[in-house]
């Protein structure tokens, strides 16, 4: 999920002023019921009249009620652009499921983030972290982010989202191709670290999950803004013939490294490359700018995939 601008009704020290259960005004929640348009869908018609700030476009989501605060206790440079922060959440209380996203309140910035998860929910519930990764934009909460965010800074999030995986025990086993455009990765890394959490869980306890394959394809415009490189490799080391990848780069210009030569593909994601996972138990997520999601919807439905199949989330 990408950065969008919001202005509510109550200023973030109220949001950040005492208990964990904080509710927004109501002028927040009238913003909240302006839009109908449903940011995240199941197989439908993607049209943009206008750009509408992130609670607009989001009003129709499901969202946590509670505003949780978190001090930030780690950041990296995932890329040139992109920052990962590490979130250390306090409130015992503070769930997500991998794929959704939060409202991003920063003490003194006016304007409210909304940006999807990139970590695990089993590194929450390990650790009590949370982890995002945010492109370098004018937007003022990615600006924030990195121009004047620092170790101990504090913030407050609020989860929401209806684009997630979350199997239960018992559940049959789905087969999920994962297709990513530039920082969409986050929600669909989030989901591949998930699996990989499950995987893990499962054969060391044989809880009953019932997991099958994940195959992800994730294009940039070169290896240097692909996120997470190394840790999708490592992932596909680990969990051999349970999670794959094919990196696709449209602009490359430079050598691309012998490490991830094997994985990387030059030019778009193709119905080529898609056709050979249609199956009546494989899920497809999308995540990417708009006209990414337009082509490979359409992509899928020329090739069979029933639009109950397909879930997306758009980033601006």
């Amino acid at each position: 999920m990408a950065h969008t601008t919001v202005y509510v009704g109550c200023t973030v020290p109220q949001l950040l002023k005492g208990a964990s259960r904080i509710f927004p005004s109501h002028s927040a929640l009238g913003v909240l019921r302006h839009s109908s348009f449903y940011y995240c869908t199941v197989n439908g018609t993607i049209k943009s009249k206008r750009k509408m700030d992130h609670l607009e476009r989001t009003a129709n989501n499901f969202r946590q009620e509670v505003i949780t605060q978190a001090k930030v206790c780690g950041i990296t440079d995932e890329s040139e652009t992109v920052k990962r922060l590490r979130l250390a959440i306090a409130n015992k209380d503070f769930t997500f499921k991998a794929g959704q996203w939060v409202d991003f309140f920063i003490p003194g910035v006016s304007v409210v983030g909304g940006f999807s998860i990139c970590s695990s929910p089993g590194l929450l519930e390990r650790e009590g972290i949370l982890e995002l990764a945010v492109k370098h934009t004018v937007h003022p909460p990615a600006h924030w982010v990195h121009t004047e965010c620092t170790l101990d800074s504090e913030v407050a999030l609020r989860v929401g989202g209806d684009f997630f995986f979350d199997p239960q025990p018992g559940d049959s086993p789905v087969n999920l191709v994962l297709i990513a455009g530039g920082v969409g990765i986050n929600p669909l890394f989030s989901i591949l670290l998930h699996i990989a959490d499950l995987h893990g869980y499962q054969e060391g306890k044989g809880n009953g999950y019932k997991l099958g394959t994940v195959k992800l394809y994730y294009s940039a415009k070169n290896t240097s803004e692909l996120l997470f490189k190394k840790n999708i490799l490592g992932l596909m080391n680990t969990f051999p013939g349970k999670i794959t990848c094919c990196f696709h780069v449209t602009q490359q210009r430079s050598q691309i490294c012998k490490e991830l030569q094997p994985h990387v593909t030059e030019g778009r994601i193709s119905e080529k490359d898609l056709e050979k996972h249609v199956s009546n138990n494989t899920s497809w997520y999308i995540c990417g700018p708009p006209p990414m999601i337009e082509s490979i919807s359409k992509l899928l439905s020329n090739i069979g995939v029933p639009g109950n199949r397909v879930f997306f989330e758009k980033w601006w």
